[in-house]
Order: C-alpha cells, then sequence, then structure tokens
C-alpha cells in the first residue's frame, strides 16, 4: 500500500479487516466500494456533486473522448517498465484511470494504478468501474503518498497542484497533463453566449519539470440528442457560470456540432 496517513505522513498498512493504519494508530476502513477516505475534512461535500459526476460519466462512455483516453495511454505504456507505479491526480468518476490500467494490462505490464479525487461521489463511481484500482478521497493539495513514489503522474483536466505533484514523482519521473486547446467546445460556447470566447492556453513551462513534447488532439463532435448536450454542458465549468436564461438555449437544442481540442504536454522531473 503506498497510501500515507494524512494526519501524520507515516505509512498506511492494511489490517485483518481490510483498514487502512497507520503506527500512530490513525484507521482509516475501506468504503465497501473499495475506496478510502483520507480527505482532513469534516465537511460533507467537496468537489463535483452526483449529478455533474453522472452527467460526466454518461458523456464520457459515449466514447467522445475516446481519442484523449487512448492517447494518454499510450503515453503512459511507453514509459513505464512492469511494476511502475501511475497515479492519477484528480481522477474524477475514473474513465481515463480505468482505460489506462486495462490498456497496461493489455501490455503484460503489472503496474499499480492509483487514483485520487476530492469529490467522494467520483471516486465511489470510480471503484466500482474497476476493482484494480487503488482509490481514495483527498486533496490535491494535500496528495497522502510518500515522496518520489510514482514514475508517472498524470493530471487531465483538474486542478495542478505543481508542487505537491513534482514531490511525489520519482527522478526523470514523466508527468502527462491535458488541457482544452484554444478552440475546445467553441460549438457549445456558441450555443450558449452571444458573444463566445476562445479558451486562453497558458505558458507551459513548469517549475521543477522540463516539457519533452507537446501535441495537439483536434476532431469536431456531433450531438445528436438532448440528453447527450445537456450532459456535456452539465460536465463543464459553464454549467457554474451561466445564466438561468442562457442555460435553457442548451436545453432546447436536439443537436450539436461542436471543435474538440486538447493539448497533451509530457514533462520529465529534473
Amino acid at each position: 500500500m503506498k497510501f500515507i496517513c494524512p494526519k501524520c505522513s507515516f505509512a498506511l498498512s492494511l489490517n485483518d479487516n481490510g483498514s487502512a493504519l497507520c503506527k500512530n494508530g490513525h484507521c482509516y476502513d475501506k468504503s465497501k466500494e473499495g475506496y478510502y477516505n483520507l480527505l482532513l475534512s469534516n465537511t460533507a461535500s467537496h468537489g463535483d456533486n452526483r449529478e455533474m459526476v453522472v452527467a460526466r460519466r454518461n458523456f464520457l462512455d459515449t466514447g467522445a473522448y475516446l481519442p484523449l483516453a487512448r492517447r494518454v495511454s499510450e503515453l503512459v505504456r511507453d514509459n513505464v517498465d512492469t511494476h511502475s507505479s501511475i497515479l492519477d491526480a484528480g481522477c474524477g468518476e475514473g474513465y481515463y484511470t480505468d482505460i489506462i490500467e486495462r490498456a497496461l494490462t493489455e501490455s503484460n505490464k503489472e503496474c499499480e494504478v492509483f487514483g485520487f479525487d476530492i469529490s467522494k461521489e467520483a471516486v465511489r463511481i470510480a471503484a466500482k468501474k474497476n476493482h484494480n484500482l487503488s482509490l481514495a478521497v483527498a486533496s490535491a493539495y494535500h496528495m497522502p503518498f510518500a515522496d518520489a513514489a510514482f514514475e508517472v503522474v498524470i493530471n487531465l483536466f483538474s486542478p495542478l497542484a505543481l508542487e505537491e505533484t513534482v514531490r511525489v514523482l520519482k527522478p526523470h519521473g514523466k508527468f502527462i497533463m491535458a488541457i482544452p486547446a484554444e478552440e475546445h467546445l467553441y460549438g457549445l460556447k456558441s450555443a450558449i453566449y452571444d458573444t463566445p470566447y476562445k479558451n486562453t492556453v497558458s505558458d507551459p513551462e513548469l517549475k521543477g519539470l522540463t516539457l519533452l513534447s507537446s501535441e495537439k488532439i483536434s476532431y469536431t463532435l456531433e450531438l445528436a440528442s438532448s440528453e447527450q448536450i445537456c450532459s456535456l454542458f452539465m460536465m463543464t465549468p459553464y454549467a457554474y457560470r451561466t445564466k438561468k436564461e442562457d442555460a435553457e438555449r442548451i436545453r432546447r437544442l436536439e443537436s450539436l456540432k461542436t471543435q474538440v481540442e486538447f493539448i497533451v504536454f509530457t514533462y520529465e522531473k529534473d
């Protein structure tokens, strides 16, 4: 077990009933779905709520973002040896994490794949999806892992806690990150807003990491049902920011054509 205690940072080990225990006696029960809650907060709800998580699961399960998932899986596979450890930081409902783990297994690479997210609803779904994943509810700004624990860390559209990411990477470990490119979902934004805007792509330089490569994945997505369009809308930040009358435009749509555009960066730890 690679998890560490979020309270004292000592290693966690499993006891006979499957709970995780550190030498200071802090104990974390394993949920019935198979994950641990290692979030240092008593607040009941964090991160995406169930409605957003289910919308993202329903949309991603259509295969709309499968080209990205496959490419990230290839990059992970090409950058690990057998018995490597991989972390999906901000794994959400586990769509990409699941595909990566299965791709590694098919390649006969017996790697451990870990994931965490601040949303308990998301991690619960991820744990049900693939029992081979090691999952926890946790914060990106307080990752429950020791220094230099992973050969590869992945971040796909999640908040980037750079210092923690660098900390948990092994020397010369790889960091794979995907972000929206300028034209990403421009058709969706055009359907919502009178004056849509393109995404701003920030400087890819990251302290403690050397950029090895970047590549753009771009294609046109056609959605043929109101249900798919609403699921896409609900999984984006626009669901939080859009006025009620503008959101109604989306709910009335029965078809949508939009550009999908990602940039995938691969870094190496200095």
